[in-house]
């Protein structure tokens, strides 16, 4: 828990929504506001010098220029950005699982390139449908963000449209949400044509319902010559025209990918190759798992969505299968709706698999609470039902940690990829997970159906094979579809 740090000033703005904290995480703005600094902060380090506010009529500077221009960028990184974080407690949840969501946001504006300099925490039982907090609390915000001399306001929740419109107008800066900056932190990690896209839809849909104009950008253009044809259609319209256009584009786009890969996925079925898929928590270390099974190569960075570009390649389990190993996007808390639906074609690979290797950060405050988060965001995309095998990664960390966490999961196993602890282990269970879910069948097979001897090779793993005076004896292990193929030849053993 952070210490509590009185509010801007004491005139009661807490009255009429309960108690609220506020911790300044910026030693410069602590001492502005003669409160005490986030005892994390490094009181040794070069205070950074003051900024003036940018003398502007339409507001402060920020992320979306004029509240939601037409940057690209949510968050602007000509500059480092200063920002004050806001969370809401609302029933059932605690103060604590409020904080730890802080933290994690603090984390995430890092990632996007901004510092968070100073925290609001308030108590509501449920938000403002206005301002999502109350009038009070954000006159209160309003005095703080002023103070540390911040850029930009970002909430741990998703605002309304309304809502972000109203809490600009009433702060004087730009308000961001968690949503936003998740999608900024995409933007700038996507590098594939695919992944592009999918990012560029997921920001189109969240522009869209909050594009507006303002000052020039609301006249109107007029067709033909002289004032006779009447006015024309605002450059609000024509925006929202041209984001609507685009968003279908890129729909079109998509789904033509979509059928590549459903194309792809029919090639792999036919060759009865397994599909692995690694999930997991953003920073769990999947992609650092792929590479100690695979030499894969794969970018790995100690931070949130380095990676967002599936990555494929061949692994060769102890039992000598070759089964085709899959890096996923990461998930997160609360991520975004619009995120999930553009990245679709992506997760599919999630969808189709044979097993999903479930990676859990053992070193994380609350690993049960990534591990629902994630097991949240399967069951939107379809993958609910996708056997898991739990990996708890890091264990280097915590290593008695890990091993309890592993214990309380179904076959769970505890590793470090960074080390390649229990890498062995997990080769073998993978394996035996894989085997798990197929079936050993006893066939007989006529000396003239040579095609279905052959099936059996290539749909399934050859156990045992020899001849007899009726055909070839054969013990193999399939998948439920093939052995319902193969039913008709079919014996007791």
């Amino acid at each position: 828990m952070r210490d509590p740090v009185p509010p801007v000033d004491d005139r009661g703005l807490l009255d009429e929504v309960g108690d609220g904290d506020v911790v300044v995480t910026d030693p410069v703005a602590a001492d502005a506001l003669d409160a005490p600094a986030h005892p994390e902060v490094d009181d040794d380090a070069p205070l950074r010098a003051r900024r003036a506010l940018a003398d502007r009529e339409d507001g402060h500077r920020g992320g979306f220029g004029d509240f939601g221009g037409e940057t690209s960028a949510l968050i602007d990184r000509t500059f480092r950005e200063r920002i004050v974080l806001v969370g809401v407690t609302r029933p059932p949840a605690t103060e604590e699982d409020t904080e730890r969501h802080l933290d994690e946001l603090a984390l995430l504006v890092d990632t996007a390139g901004a510092d968070a300099v100073a925290t609001v925490v308030q108590r509501r039982s449920r938000p403002d449908p206005a301002t999502y907090l109350g009038a009070g609390k954000v006159e209160e915000l309003r005095e703080l963000s002023e103070a540390v001399d911040a850029d930009t306001v970002v909430f741990d929740d998703e605002l309304s449209p309304a809502q972000q419109r109203n809490l600009e107008k009433a702060l004087g800066r730009t308000a961001l949400d968690r949503t936003a900056v998740i999608l900024d932190i995409f933007g700038q990690n996507a590098h594939s044509q695919e992944g592009k896209a999918q990012v560029e839809l997921a920001q189109i849909r969240y522009r869209l319902p909050r594009l507006r104009g303002r000052g020039r950008q609301m006249s109107q253009q007029r067709g033909g010559i002289g004032a006779r044809q009447g006015g024309g259609e605002t450059q609000l319209e024509v925006d929202r025209r041209r984001l609507v256009r685009r968003m279908h584009k890129l729909e079109a786009d998509l789904r033509d990918v979509s059928r590549v890969r459903s194309t792809q996925a029919k090639a792999r079925q036919r060759s009865r190759v397994n599909t692995v898929a690694i999930v997991g928590y953003t920073n769990a270390g999947k992609s650092t798992l792929l590479n100690r099974l695979t030499d894969a190569g794969v970018l790995v960075e100690d931070r949130l969505f380095a990676t967002l570009d599936a990555t494929t390649r061949r692994l060769h389990l102890p039992g000598g299968e070759t089964v085709l190993v899959t890096d996923t996007v990461g998930f997160i808390t609360k991520l975004p709706h619009q995120l999930v639906e553009a990245f679709k074609s992506t997760l599919e690979v999630v969808v189709e698999a044979d097993l999903l290797l479930h990676v859990v950060d053992g070193s994380a405050p609350d690993p049960q609470e990534h591990m629902d988060a994630v097991n949240a965001v399967l069951e939107e995309i379809g993958a609910g039902e996708v056997p898991q095998l739990v990996v708890v990664n890091k264990a280097d960390l915590d290593p008695a940690g890990a091993a309890r966490l592993a214990a309380t999961q179904h076959g769970g196993v505890a590793i470090s990829a960074a080390t390649g602890d229990g890498i062995d282990a997990l080769l073998l269970a993978t394996a035996d997970r894989l085997r798990s879910l197929s079936t050993v069948v006893e066939l007989q097979v006529p000396f003239d159906r040579g095609d279905v001897l052959a099936a059996v090779h290539r749909e399934g793993e050859v156990l045992v094979e020899s001849a007899t005076a009726d055909g070839m004896r054969v013990r193999a292990r399939l998948d439920e579809a093939a052995a319902s193929r193969l039913a008709a030849y079919v014996v007791d053993p």
